[in-house]
């Protein structure tokens, strides 16, 4: 099913400055080779997750992929100070963090100080693209809106994409100049053409090939290297590579239901593990690189953000629940995957028993694993898409010259306030933009922003 609306336009890009520190896949081509630069953001691990498997596929079709971190573009230590504010956003301030969202779903570009942010970016960020790059694919709405910037002003020339890892779209992901949004499903393609988003096509998913349905021997194999009991219905709970949200309050309710053991993975959070195991929960597990092993081992998927563990989940065979979600984009995922017809959406304690029994032995779990598996395997996929762009790209560079940003950045005195605007689909920041909430002047973050400009 495809909704595109636009051509890829296919001029390549000149001169270019020597690239900044990344994450390089090379399989050892010769200097015709093809290269793609994927921008991600370590805010979770989801969009480096999308980026990751993007990258090994991309390096499989011969591609050289550099992978580069959003954050390391902004001025030194900003970066770590968003992803810090929304972290402690998360945990602290929950409601907060939903009415901001909320207001900001629909709201359309952002706002000055957000945009002042992103213009910061710009010269590394076109450091870091080569003049051989055929095509730069972004897997995180701060680099989508960047991209987009530039190629809306000529200072790229070559196919954009953005790959969009959340099952609903924030306004955030819609970035005017970004030639294709890729998506996962019918319908956060049709929430992205709504909000009048480029080339929209459905692609199906990305996942790790680790990730496919267990045989017998499989599944007894990873329960015993875990130390799960054998012939126990298992639920996997997860929250994320940060462990938020009320996850003691569910592995908890999973445990008292009788329905399934909780089986929980705490991502880094060592606080909450040692919480959960305080409170009886006996299978608590912290960050681990053994996640198919884990999928192969349980029988349902508990998540509460709908983010790429919940597609892993899917193409592992395994039913899905959301329960207990995060707020913003952790509800609006449930609810568009409980729309789709993939994952449940449990929004009452007293439901949670019953459901979590028809998705381990009835036939709504029988359709689940069905449908999810169908969507692996329905669409080619968006390193596919974007492999065809690439190698379609014959044209010469233009000879299009690059200048430095020379243009002084001025900042609001919501600066502060936009630090928070780049997280999951949480433009905190253009919150505050937009709707005049009293922001504090931070002289630090400004005077970095500012210097860009020298």
């Amino acid at each position: 099913m495809s909704f595109r609306d636009n051509p890829v336009d296919k001029r390549a890009m000149a001169h270019a400055l020597p690239p900044s520190a990344a994450t390089r896949h090379s399989p050892g081509h010769g200097p015709g080779t093809q290269r793609i630069v994927i921008i991600s953001a370590s805010v979770g691990a989801g969009h480096d997750g999308a980026a990751a498997e993007l990258a090994r596929r991309l390096t499989a079709s011969g591609f050289v992929v550099d992978r580069h971190d959003f954050l390391d573009f902004l001025p030194a230590g900003l970066g770590k100070m968003i992803s810090g504010s929304y972290h402690r956003l998360l945990t602290v301030a929950p409601s907060g963090y939903q009415r901001i969202y909320a207001a900001t779903e629909h709201a359309g570009r952002p706002g000055p100080a957000v945009r002042a942010m992103f213009r910061s970016t710009e010269r590394r960020m076109l450091r870091a693209i080569t003049p051989d790059t055929r095509a730069v694919v972004c897997t995180y709405p701060g680099a989508s809106q960047v991209v987009g910037a530039l190629r809306l002003r000529g200072r790229l020339t070559i196919p954009t994409f953005t790959y969009l890892t959340d099952f609903s779209v924030h306004a955030l992901w819609v970035a005017p100049g970004i030639d294709t949004h890729l998506a996962a499903h019918a319908i956060p393609a049709g929430q992205a053409q709504a909000q009048g988003a480029a080339g929209v096509t459905v692609t199906g998913p990305v996942a790790d090939p680790r990730f496919a349905p267990a045989t017998p021997a499989q599944r007894q194999a990873a329960r015993e290297r875990f130390a799960l009991p054998a012939h126990a219905p298992l639920a996997l709970l997860v929250a994320g590579s940060w462990g938020v949200g009320p996850v003691r309050q569910a592995a908890a309710e999973i445990r008292d239901s009788g329905a399934a053991a909780p089986v929980v993975v705490c991502g880094r959070n060592e606080a909450l593990a040692d919480q959960l195991r305080s409170d009886g929960i006996e299978h608590v597990h912290g960050w681990t690189q053994d996640m198919p092993g884990l999928m192969h081992a349980c029988d349902v998927l508990v998540q509460n953000a709908g983010g790429l563990t919940s597609l892993e989940a899917l193409a592992s065979g395994l039913p899905v629940a959301s329960y207990r979600c995060i707020p913003g984009h952790g509800q609006t995922n449930a609810a568009a995957l409980d729309e789709a017809g993939l994952a449940v959406w449990i929004r009452e304690a007293g439901q949670l028993a019953a459901v979590l029994t028809e998705l381990l032995d009835g036939p709504r779990g029988q359709a689940q694993r069905e449908a999810g598996l169908a969507l692996h395997r329905s669409h080619p996929g968006p390193a596919e898409t974007i492999a065809a762009a690439a190698d379609d790209l014959t044209t010469t560079p233009s000879g299009q010259g690059r200048r430095p940003a020379r243009r002084r950045i001025r900042t609001l005195a919501a600066t502060a306030a936009a630090t928070l605007s780049l997280g999951i689909g949480a433009p905190v920041g253009f919150a505050y933009v937009h709707h005049g909430e009293t922001a504090v002047r931070h002289s630090a973050i400004i005077e970095k922003i500012e210097d860009v400009g020298h």
